[in-house]
């Protein structure tokens, strides 16, 4: 009798990977160890739990932990994996404060990532928040609800739910001004959230844009509508420290010495890959500071595989190793993880870094490579064209302006990547320009793709053939 196909983590990656095998290969035991209580949920959505738009924390799972079970998947929760002998092929596990090893036969390493707060002064008071989990949401969303209407029964979490953190956080006054550091995905979402809740909401952000990842053009038109909701922008500004009254969250110092007093703040500079576990391992970790793994997602130690948060993945445009913490690459790898260890042997596939959000009532979504630098770093001599076409037909109610921009390079026509912002339906339509990625178009052969008109949904030109067309006449 063989060992079983150890998971260490109850997220996308781990059990994607732990449902997959068990229907690969029945006869054999999977076991999946989850350090904390929740598995399986989106973290995605939990902005839109802290908003209101979401009601329960449960409904952010996308399987319940019975659930699980069902699928004939032997499930740990509250256990923590706490070192790793990959000469010895066994776990350490910690578990109400008791210790013991589990053997593995292979071993799926799907610990993910955790936010960072480093280096800010201050970032310990209790006020101080970062977002990247259940936990997170749960404190956010309590002090956000007015004492006398709070009960921590409303927040869905069952047992799962950290009643402590909820309770200290719902007693609190709900805050008047919150700052949030950072200006990508979790900085742009939770300005709607807060405001959504009558905070003033400042954003902090370092560099002069937001959103770099997505481009001039969407970084521009974000912060366009931030202020025109109300949230006050402090663009080109480095916080240096959070100050204190007492053990209680004071002032924001940002920009020399300039401060501002807030009730909260939310950093949200980057999260990081969990690979601590490693460090007393031969477990290589790759350039971008997570796990190296072949196009199968195994390590260089056989047997042991990583995939979701803590691993690296292909670039589809350039080949390069990169690392694209989102929730289909996660799922996608451990999938076809489970599929090898069961058996049939699956690739991980690459990326394109696909990416979407809304700010309030407009959408942005970005693929590939559009930075310069870094599309010559690989070779290619890239251009860049940007347009504005409307979302439909010019007759019909409801059209609005969509910004596409397109980078390609001069020499071969390849596609190389880009981006979109409106407020009509703009972000999906990045869907497109992303599978013109992965079929290695040229911006030719976008331009020819019979997409499909109805005044409703788009005009006869949509705004990426017409993003196209111009792009390709530049060539």
């Amino acid at each position: 009798m063989t060992d079983p196909f150890v998971v260490i983590g109850g997220d996308a990656a781990g059990l994607s990977a732990a449902s997959k095998y068990r229907r690969e290969s029945p006869a054999r035991d999977v076991v999946v160890f989850e350090q904390g209580s929740w598995v399986s949920y989106a973290h995605c959505g939990t902005p839109y739990f802290i908003k209101g738009d979401v009601e329960h924390l449960r409904d952010l799972q996308s399987l319940s932990p019975r659930d699980i079970e069902e699928r004939g998947i032997d499930l740990r929760r509250d256990h923590e994996v706490t070192a790793i002998d990959t000469k010895s092929d066994v776990i350490t596990v910690v578990n109400n404060g008791e210790s013991f090893e589990y053997p593995y036969e292979e071993l799926l390493i799907a610990t993910g990532a955790r936010a960072i707060s480093a280096p800010i002064e201050g970032a310990d008071l209790d006020t101080v928040f970062t977002l990247h989990g259940l936990p997170d949401a749960t404190a956010l969303r309590s002090f956000l609800t007015p004492p006398a209407e709070f009960d921590s029964a409303n927040l869905g979490g069952g047992a799962a739910l950290t009643t402590s953190v909820a309770e200290q956080y719902g007693a609190m006054q709900p805050p008047e001004t919150i700052a949030i550091v950072g200006g990508g995905y979790v900085g742009v979402e939770m300005a709607e959230a807060f405001s959504a809740w009558d905070c003033a909401v400042h954003l902090f952000q370092r560099p002069e844009r937001l959103l770099p990842a997505f481009g001039t053009a969407v970084g521009d038109a974000i912060a366009s509508t931030l202020k025109k909701a109300g949230v006050t922008l402090h663009l080109n500004e480095e916080v240096e420290r959070l100050t204190e009254t007492d053990g209680q969250l004071d002032d924001i110092v940002y920009g020399g010495g300039n401060r501002l007093n807030v009730d909260a703040v939310l950093i949200g500079i980057g999260i990081r890959p969990n690979v601590e576990l490693l460090t007393e391992t031969s477990i290589e970790l790759g350039t971008t500071g997570a796990v190296a793994v072949d196009e199968y997602g195994q390590t260089n130690v056989e047997n042991v595989y990583a995939a979701g948060d803590v691993a690296e993945l292909k670039q589809i445009v350039t080949g390069e190793t990169t690392w694209s913490p989102l929730g289909l690459p996660a799922n996608r790898a451990g999938r076809a993880i489970g599929a090898t260890v069961g058996g049939s042997p699956t690739q991980v596939g690459h990326v394109a870094e696909t990416a979407m959000l809304k700010a309030f009532e407009v959408g942005c979504g970005r693929t590939g490579v559009l930075d310069h630098d870094r599309a010559e770093a690989a070779g290619f001599d890239p251009i860049t064209k940007t347009i504005t076409a409307g979302s439909r037909s010019g007759y019909y109610p409801g059209a609005e302006e969509t910004t596409v921009t397109l980078t390609a390079d001069q020499k071969s026509g390849q596609l190389l990547g880009g981006s979109l912002v409106g407020a009509d339906r703009a972000a999906v339509r990045i869907n497109t320009i992303a599978t013109a990625l992965g079929a290695g178009m040229t911006v030719g052969e976008l331009e020819q793709q019979d997409l499909g008109y109805a005044p409703p949904f788009s005009p006869v030109w949509d705004p990426v053939l017409v993003a196209a067309k111009v792009l390709n006449g530049k060539l």
